[in-house]
C-alpha cells in the first residue's frame, strides 16, 4: 500500500470543528450546549452524518444510537477486523468546541487524506460517534461506548429516565437516530481516541503531545441526607438534624480524610448540592449531593470509598440524620496497549514533537472500548487546563499536530495489515 501521497488537510479539519461548534451555540453566554440526543445534538449528529457520506463511508447507526462511519479496505469480504478511531459530539450546558468533538473530527480527516490520495487502506477504517458520553441528560456517561462493548444492558439503557423525564430509547426514535445495528457488531482490532487534554499538565511543560498509558477509576454517588427542617432562631445547635451541616460535613472531609490520605491520586469533588427548603431562617430538612472520585489505583479508590462509607455511617448517628446513596457510575481504572502507546509515541518522534507518558484524570469512550479491543489516546494541550467551559481552547498548531500524529499512527498500523 503507497502511503507517501496521504496528507493531513489541516485546514477542513478546523473548518469543520467551527462548524460543528455554532450548532447549539449560546451568544449571550458563550460556549455551546448540546445535550445527549436533544434536538441541538441532532443538529450535530445530522452534520457529522453528511459529511461521513460526503467521503462516500458506509453509515451505520446501531440501537443505543452510536454512528459508525466506515471506509472498506482492501481486505473486504476477508474478515479481517477494522481500526476505529471515535469520541463523542455531545457536550456540557456551555461547552467548549473541542471535548469530544475533536476527536470524531479528526477521525474523519484521517479518511479524507485517504480519499484524497486515492488510497484503498489495507483494512476498514471505522470513525465512532458515542452516544451520550457526558451523561448530563442521562446516566451513566459514556453510555453508548460501554453498550457497544458489552458493560451494559441495552434494554436497560434505552429505558434510561433523563434528568427532564424522558426516556432514551423514546428520544432516540425522535430524533431518528434509534438504529437496527447490535452494539458491538463491528469488532475493531484496534481503537484510537485524539482529545485535548482537559488539564494543564502539557501545557504547564511546554509539551506537545501526550501519550495516554492509563486512564483513573471513576466512583460517582449520589448522597441525600434526611434531617429535620426547624426555625434557625429558636433551634439551639446540640438539638439540631441540620442535614445542611452534615453534607458540609461530608464535603468537608472528603477533602481533610480522603484525598489526604493520598494527596497526589485521589480525587473528590461534589459538583452538585441542594439543600431543601432552601430558605435563609430554616435549618434544611434535606440535602442532596453527587460526590465523584478518582484515583489511577483501584485498591486506593477502593480505599476512599470505604473511608466515605464509615464516615456516613458515623456522622448519621451522631447528627441523628438519615443518609441514603445511591451509586450513579463505578469504573475501574483502564490501562491502555503498551504496543499502541508505543506506536504514538514514535509517532510522536518521528515529528519532532515533544511529548511525555501522563494518565487521563478525566473519563473517555476509549475506556470502555478497551474492554474489548487494544486503546489508546493522544492527547493535545489545554490552555490554563480548562474543559467543559466555553473558555476552553487550545491552538489550531497544536490541533493540527495532534491529527498530524493520529493519521501517522494509523498509517503504520495498516501498513502491517
Amino acid at each position: 500500500m503507497e502511503t507517501s501521497n496521504i496528507f493531513l488537510n489541516a485546514e477542513q479539519l478546523l473548518a469543520h470543528i467551527q462548524a460543528l461548534a455554532a450548532i447549539g451555540a449560546d451568544p449571550v453566554n458563550g460556549g455551546r450546549t448540546r445535550l445527549a440526543l436533544t434536538d441541538d445534538e441532532k443538529a450535530g449528529r445530522d452534520l457529522v452524518v453528511q459529511w461521513m457520506r460526503e467521503l462516500q463511508l458506509e453509515v451505520r447507526i446501531d440501537r443505543i444510537g452510536n454512528i459508525l462511519g466506515i471506509l472498506h479496505g482492501a481486505d473486504q469480504g476477508a474478515g479481517l477486523q477494522p481500526l476505529m478511531i471515535g469520541s463523542h459530539i455531545d457536550t456540557v450546558c456551555n461547552a467548549g468546541a473541542l471535548d469530544g468533538c475533536y476527536g470524531v473530527l479528526a477521525g474523519l480527516a484521517v479518511v479524507r487524506a485517504y480519499r484524497a490520495a486515492g488510497v484503498t487502506p489495507a483494512r476498514a477504517i471505522v470513525v465512532a460517534a458515542f452516544t451520550n458520553e457526558e451523561g448530563v441528560r442521562y446516566q451513566p456517561d459514556m453510555m453508548g461506548s460501554l453498550t457497544y462493548a458489552g458493560g451494559a444492558s441495552l434494554p436497560a439503557m434505552l429505558d434510561t429516565i433523563g434528568s427532564d423525564g424522558t426516556r432514551l430509547g423514546n428520544e432516540l426514535a425522535r430524533i431518528g437516530y434509534a438504529g437496527d445495528m447490535e452494539p458491538g457488531a463491528i469488532m475493531p482490532r484496534e481503537y484510537l481516541e485524539l482529545h485535548i487534554e482537559q488539564g494543564p499538565i502539557l501545557e504547564a511543560e511546554g509539551l506537545e503531545i501526550g501519550v495516554v498509558e492509563n486512564l483513573q477509576g471513576i466512583s460517582w454517588q449520589k448522597i441525600t441526607v434526611h434531617g429535620t427542617a426547624n426555625h434557625a432562631g429558636t433551634t439551639p445547635t446540640r438539638l439540631r438534624h441540620d442535614a445542611g451541616y452534615v453534607a458540609s460535613a461530608i464535603v468537608a472531609f472528603l477533602r481533610e480524610q480522603v484525598v489526604a490520605a493520598a494527596p497526589d491520586t485521589t480525587l473528590a469533588t461534589t459538583g452538585s448540592l441542594r439543600l431543601e427548603p432552601d430558605l435563609i431562617n430554616v435549618i434544611p430538612r434535606k440535602a442532596s449531593f453527587t460526590v465523584d472520585l478518582r484515583d489511577p489505583d483501584e485498591a486506593r479508590l477502593q480505599a476512599a470509598e470505604k473511608q466515605l462509607a464509615d464516615f456516613l455511617l458515623e456522622i448519621a448517628e451522631r447528627e441523628g440524620v438519615g443518609i441514603e446513596t445511591e451509586r450513579l457510575a463505578r469504573f475501574e481504572p483502564v490501562v491502555f496497549d503498551a504496543g499502541l502507546a508505543d506506536e504514538i509515541e514514535a509517532s510522536a518522534k518521528s515529528f519532532g514533537f515533544t511529548y511525555r507518558r501522563m494518565t487521563s484524570g478525566a473519563g473517555h469512550d476509549a475506556q470502555m472500548i478497551a474492554r474489548i479491543a487494544p486503546s489508546a489516546m493522544i492527547f493535545v494541550p489545554s490552555r490554563g487546563g480548562i474543559s467543559h467551559n466555553p473558555r476552553e481552547h487550545t491552538d489550531d498548531a497544536q490541533l493540527v499536530k495532534g491529527a498530524q500524529v493520529l493519521l501517522d499512527v494509523v498509517q503504520r498500523r495498516l501498513s502491517t495489515g
